[in-house]
């Protein structure tokens, strides 16, 4: 038989500039090393037990097929009375809130649906990677706005400086990934000012929300005068329940705006698995009021504290965050050309992944870096601190 002719493959024009994420890869490496994994944000301390439960017995109550678009209705009843109880906002569970396919598929959707190719989205630096991919994968313009460290300060002029006649939205994440940042009032209101003037919309990635320390405060953007009609609010319950492989997350956003983003999400997702908004619902429904929220505060705090002394004894410089569950800590003293060969021989000397710093920023920034997360198991914890405390 005559050989089978090779078709060369015919990516398209961006899939050449897209790699695997240095999140994924450190947390392949780590695997291959036996080591703690503190790069990915997996968040692997248990599940609440309600949650756990409220998922079982929907599978085993033959709740297993699709839901609406919008999620379950009791679910986004339970979202609507979160978001007026902790975070102020007044939204419709028939005609505001989304239930989504985790906070990417989210942005995933509502970016499909309010923007077009050659836009131009802003972001703060250092950013989450995975926002600022997702918006070149569309097609979209990433423009980006350094905050100025060591404590992450918004520079108001230097995002106006950044708008031009084909800027279309602002993303921020806040408390954000990697360094921890909490926007003040008055940073998100220099924001809101900006997006007015020129009628941006403005993107909201609250998924750290209920992880914040110290006296800083969480506000969301939608409450703050004039910016409701335009702010898409992104959270969800994985990092909250421990549960980020089930993929439930969620959005509010004006009701006009919510027919578009859910047919997105419908074209690409159909809806998030169905036993998992079950278990969002029973954690939402059955931990509100109680001391879970308080608790899980007070154990990440205890942990961020735990992880910032071993570092700083280690060498690093590891200001403590104000939110999330990451320290984004000087590492100069990591031997290696660039973050990424640190993050490796950090590895190889102690058996702890962290992510390089340069992930979060431009090429050539960020490169003294590391991420570590500390929303880990104490064991594992403990394990990871032990091994750093040899450097």
């Amino acid at each position: 038989m005559p050989a089978r002719s090779q078709v060369p493959a015919r990516l398209s024009h961006i899939a050449p500039a897209v790699v695997q994420s240095e999140i994924r890869a450190m947390s392949v490496a780590c695997d291959a090393a036996g080591g703690v994994n503190l790069a990915q944000g997996i968040c692997d301390t248990p599940a609440p037990t309600v949650v756990q439960q409220g998922a079982i017995d929907a599978i085993l109550g033959g709740r297993n097929i699709y839901t609406r678009l919008d999620g379950i209705a009791a679910l986004r009843d339970a979202i609507a009375a979160k978001l007026k109880e902790h975070n102020g906002i007044v939204a419709d569970p028939e005609k505001e809130v989304l239930v989504t396919n985790g906070a990417t598929g989210a942005l995933y959707a509502t970016l499909l649906a309010l923007l077009n190719p050659g836009d131009e989205v802003i972001f703060f630096e250092p950013f989450y990677g995975y926002h600022v991919s997702t918006v070149v994968s569309l097609r979209m313009s990433a423009t980006i706005v350094p905050l100025t460290p060591p404590d992450w300060k918004l520079d108001a002029q230097a995002l106006r400086d950044a708008i031009t006649d084909r800027t279309r939205a602002i993303i921020i994440n806040t408390p954000a990934n990697p360094c921890g940042k909490v926007y003040s009032r008055e940073e998100l209101q220099q924001i809101a000012d900006v997006a007015q003037e020129h009628d941006l919309y403005v993107i909201v990635d609250e998924i750290y929300e209920y992880f914040i320390y110290d006296d800083a405060k969480h506000v969301s953007m939608a409450t703050l005068p004039g910016m409701r009609e335009r702010t898409i609010t992104i959270s969800g319950v994985s990092k909250t329940f421990s549960v980020t492989g089930w993929r439930i997350g969620y959005l509010t956003a004006p009701a006009d705006l919510v027919p578009a983003i859910g047919y997105f999400h419908d074209l690409v997702y159909i809806c998030p698995p169905s036993p998992g908004q079950y278990g969002a619902l029973a954690g939402l429904t059955q931990l509100a009021g109680t001391s879970f929220y308080d608790d899980l505060k007070s154990e990440h705090l205890r942990k961020r504290d735990q992880l910032c002394e071993v570092l700083t004894s280690a060498g690093f410089g590891a200001p403590k965050p104000q939110g999330a569950y990451y320290i984004f800590a000087e590492a100069s003293r990591i031997p290696g050309a660039n973050a990424a060969e640190r993050a490796r021989t950090l590895l190889r000397e102690t058996g702890v992944a962290a992510v390089a710093g340069s992930a979060f920023f431009r090429e050539g920034r960020g490169e003294t870096m590391l991420r570590f997360c500390f929303g880990k198991q104490q064991a594992d914890l403990d394990r990871a601190c032990e091994a750093l405390r040899k450097l």
